[in-house]
């Protein structure tokens, strides 16, 4: 995971892109149209705050005014070969710890740190425990000892797969509900995905009716995997809309759900391996899990306000209404499946934190 930060043009410190509220446009569209202006940077802006903080802007009159900025999550697609302020300022990717520390606000700071690596998979412990399985693969008195040993499965590593299909996917349907001439290129990686998903997510079941010992009650690592699975579900039914109504152009409403999904899958996807160590994550999960509902409520409103705006568009035309509902419903559902998981990981950590 990395950050872009920016250098100012007076005095060339390092800061993330931002500036000034933009007439017609809503407050994060105003942060990408900054994002691309001051660092070429081009993606998927979700309309929920991170966080907020305010610096102390120094006029070039000498006086000083404090000033509030509102930080937005931009997921990076790409960054163009040419931009306006491109030879006015330095940009360059650091890590979360390199980020934190070259940015002089305190409260930036935070909210750069609040993003976390997801931990790292393959430990001592789990190197041990493969070779363990490679030898008793090999030589027969092994394997039939290991087969009267309690195990766990694969269940971390399942879930885990899972989360990354849930964060391809729901980049692939920000992509989709941008329009373009790539819409099929989307549909198929959002396809990809879930069948990708369905295979994770068979496994798990077919684990749990084998496994003898289970690092959860089995009703709830099937109800993990199923929160999760139906959420990818939902997005390759937004597809398979998008591609039965041949639709090419989206609301900002459906763009701004999209990138609340993407927000949602990444939330998800640092959550699942804190899952490993219950007891010593609990405050963290408790932290993402509540990012989760609050996403949620915010697709919530959007929804509403996007279904207003079709209806009023539609009056006169009222199968683009069907289609748009349709499209709409699916976005809602996916983000609805993200508070189910949301709540699925909280019942764990109160069970057996």
């Amino acid at each position: 995971m990395r950050v872009m930060l920016i250098t100012s043009r007076e005095t060339q410190r390092w800061v993330i892109p931002k500036g000034n509220p933009i007439k017609g446009l809503r407050a994060h569209e105003a942060a990408a149209q900054e994002a691309f202006e001051e660092a070429g940077a081009e993606g998927i802006a979700c309309p929920t705050l991170i966080g907020s903080y305010s610096y102390a802007k120094r006029r070039k009159t000498g006086l000083t005014k404090t000033i509030a900025v509102d930080v937005f999550p931009f997921a990076v697609t790409g960054q163009a070969e040419e931009w306006p302020e491109q030879d006015e300022r330095n940009t360059a990717w650091f890590t979360l710890r390199d980020a934190a520390a070259a940015v002089d606000e305190p409260e930036l700071k935070t909210i750069i740190t609040c993003f976390r690596e997801p931990p790292a998979k393959a430990g001592l412990v789990d190197r041990i425990l493969a070779v363990g399985e490679t030898i008793g693969r090999t030589i027969p008195m092994i394997r039939w000892f290991q087969s009267l040993m309690p195990t766990q499965g694969r269940f971390f590593d399942l879930f885990e797969a899972h989360s990354a299909t849930l964060c391809a996917g729901a980049d692939a349907l920000a992509r989709l509900m941008q329009g373009g001439d790539d819409l099929e290129t989307h549909i198929r990686d959002i396809v990809l995905q879930e069948q990708r998903a369905d295979d994770i997510a068979r496994d798990v079941l077919q684990d749990v009716r084998r496994t003898f010992v289970t690092p959860f009650d089995r009703s709830a690592i099937t109800g993990l995997i199923g929160v999760m699975d139906d959420a990818i579900d939902q997005m390759h039914q937004t597809a398979k809309a998008v591609a039965l109504f041949e639709v090419r152009e989206f609301a900002p409403q459906m763009r701004d759900m999209s990138g609340i999904i993407v927000e949602a899958a990444r939330v998800t996807a640092e959550a699942i391996p804190l899952l490993r160590a219950l007891s010593t994550n609990a405050g963290r999960l408790h932290t993402l899990t509540a990012r989760l509902i609050e996403l949620e409520g915010h697709s919530d409103e959007i929804h509403d306000q996007g279904l207003k705006a079709l209806f009023r568009q539609s009056r006169d035309q009222p199968m683009d209404f069907v289609v748009g509902q349709e499209i709409y419903a699916h976005l809602e559902k996916t983000a609805d499946r993200f508070e189910d998981v949301a709540n699925e990981i909280q019942g764990l950590v109160i069970d057996h934190a």
